[in-house]
């Protein structure tokens, strides 16, 4: 993990009482597509209004380069729905945000829908666009100011694949063109693997996890699956054979992920050690049975 750009710490959010957001605390790399995964209403948006400065938290901090809050005019954000006049061209939405900015120059709002691939339908109404279109426009409105973070709030749901794909590759272009940072939640946990770079797992308002896509992409190759009464004593039995790559999921599973032909041996050196164990295999799983073995959830999150 390289410079932490954006740091949360205990950050939360109440409504009445409601915790939307319980004590998160996150570190966000400069550079990165940092992803933020969970079901709706697990937290997502919330926790991003506050990231932007749209809501304030009810405790906790939002540190930016470890010198204090950030500076929102460096934050551009698509938070639910694009603010678009579907009556106007995408050139005339995107021309009245530039002067917001005092930016005049049609050069630069040129530049913007090139950058989006609408150049060359900017004049036309974006009543006539498609949903993908205008999530496209969206993302050229929050990337007016130059903004060194890009927050976007479930940009795919609801497009078809060819819509998806193009908001895919926009946003890989965007982070290696421009070095832009790139904050991006969503449900659809296998699109958001084929391109983000760290990630966090969000339930109920609290993280589960936060790690790298390379090391999630390792946990979903096979492991070796425990069930046991005494989850503590299997992870303690485990260390003391020099395996450290494990963790508790639910009441009664531990995953292990190792060598899945040290099963038996595994197997006999916790009941060595008195360490009861009920079952132990192996599985694989892919992204969703990962996020549903670690959240207990018995549906998957599409």
């Amino acid at each position: 993990m390289g410079e932490i750009l954006i740091r949360t710490i205990d950050l939360s959010k109440e409504f009445r009482d409601k915790k939307a957001v319980d004590k998160v605390s996150l570190n966000i790399p400069a550079g990165s597509i940092y992803g933020l995964i969970g079901r709706n209403g697990a937290g997502k948006t919330t926790f991003m209004r506050m990231i932007c400065g749209m809501t304030e938290p009810t405790s906790g901090e939002i540190v930016c380069k470890g010198e204090g809050r950030p500076d929102y005019g460096k934050i551009g954000a698509l938070i639910e729905l694009p603010a678009l006049n579907p009556k106007l061209s995408a050139f005339a939405n995107l021309k009245l945000k530039c002067l917001a900015y005092g930016i005049t120059d049609k050069k630069y709002i040129m530049e913007k829908l090139e950058l989006v691939g609408l150049s060359l339908v900017c004049h036309k109404k974006v009543e006539k666009y498609s949903l993908g279109m205008r999530q496209r426009l969206g993302i050229a409105l929050a990337l007016v100011g130059d903004p060194e973070i890009l927050v976007l709030d479930e940009p795919i749901n609801g497009l078809d694949p060819q819509g998806i794909a193009e908001v895919r590759d926009l946003i890989t272009y965007l982070n290696e063109k421009t070095h832009t940072t790139v904050i991006i939640s969503s449900h659809i946990l296998e699109e958001l693997a084929k391109f983000v770079s760290d990630y966090a797992i969000i339930d109920n308002g609290k993280i589960l996890e936060e790690s790298t896509m390379e090391d999630l992409e390792k946990r979903c190759t096979d492991s070796i699956v425990i069930k046991s009464s005494e989850v503590d004593k299997v992870i303690s039995g485990l260390k003391d054979m020099g395996i450290e790559d494990c963790k508790i999921s639910g009441k009664k599973t531990v995953l292990v992920y190792t060598d899945t032909e040290r099963c038996a041996e595994i197997n006999m050196n916790l009941s060595k050690a008195d360490i009861p164990v009920e079952s132990i295999s192996v599985a694989g799983a892919d992204l969703e049975e990962y996020f549903m073995k670690l959240t207990g959830s018995s549906s998957k999150i599409r």
